[in-house]
């Protein structure tokens, strides 16, 4: 006798959250139960006889409505309640997530002479990445770039951006940055906010997020896609290093557009090559 149900998102992950509500004809609430780690509902509340109204909700998902009939055995099975995130974007299931370098691109983009773009990544990165799993504005993500991986194609360029002029490689090996929120900015975006450490300075920073969705990946492991981009501004650093030419024109732009495309394996570890 009783309820059951599991409750699920639309890549069939279990909603551990869920609360179930069940109301009859009159609508009057006659059950509320709450979903196990495993996204189930069992309660054992004899039920009488008749129709009932089932209403699922969780915290970030739209809620679901369904109707119950309550056979003589007082038993309600509602089977799979498929939740859809509000606002219609999907999430990874929650846990830790592990950055893939191999397969994700950090970049760069400079103005260079007023009428150029200089392009350039990090090559050497790592990071991690936490789903919250009631509230996703609670996950978190930090990430280490070494300074000293940057790539411009250009060998001399490469030498002076790790120079005490623009990085300073020598006395900041590291690149970090740590989130401190999370909300939603649309329907398909988030802003992630964050303090990176750059040049041996702290500062706020917000990143502009896309969840591109989750597949299985050849090995055996799940994988999300993400892709994030932000603007900094190399004077909130102390990068004030500049030629200016002849003719009145900075060499090298203020403004640094950065480029993120990040392929994370589900788990707290990269899948043995």
């Amino acid at each position: 006798m009783g309820l059951t149900a599991k409750i699920r998102t639309r890549d069939g992950w279990a909603v551990s959250h869920a609360v179930v509500t069940v109301t009859d004809m009159t609508g009057t609430q006659v059950l509320r139960a709450e979903a196990d780690a495993e996204g189930a509902v069992r309660d054992t509340t004899e039920l009488a006889p008749g129709a009932y109204t089932v209403i699922v909700t969780a915290v970030g998902y739209a809620p679901a409505a369904s109707s119950a009939i309550v056979t003589a055995s007082g038993r309600a099975e509602v089977g799979t309640v498929t939740l859809a995130r509000q606002g219609g974007t999907e999430l990874p299931p929650p846990g830790p997530w592990t950055i893939d370098p191999a397969h994700s691109s950090v970049a760069a983009v400079a103005q260079h002479l007023g009428i150029s773009s200089v392009h350039g990544r990090f090559t050497e990165f790592g990071g991690t990445i936490e789903i919250a799993p009631d509230d996703v504005t609670k996950s978190r993500v930090e990430a280490v770039i070494r300074a000293a991986s940057i790539d411009t194609g250009n060998g001399m360029r490469d030498t002076h951006l790790r120079s005490a002029d623009f990085l300073d490689v020598e006395n900041n090996p590291e690149i970090t940055y740590r989130s401190t929120g999370l909300t939603q900015a649309g329907p398909d975006r988030w802003t992630v906010h964050g303090e990176l450490s750059l040049h041996g300075v702290v500062r706020p920073v917000d990143l502009d997020l896309a969840y591109l969705g989750t597949g299985a990946d050849p090995w055996g492991g799940t994988r999300a896609a993400f892709r994030a981009s932000t603007e900094l501004h190399r004077e909130d650093f102390a990068m004030n290093y500049n030629q200016v030419l002849q003719a009145g024109i900075a060499a090298i732009g203020t403004t640094l557009k950065v480029e993120l495309d990040i392929q994370a394996v589900q788990g707290d570890s990269l899948p043995q090559a």
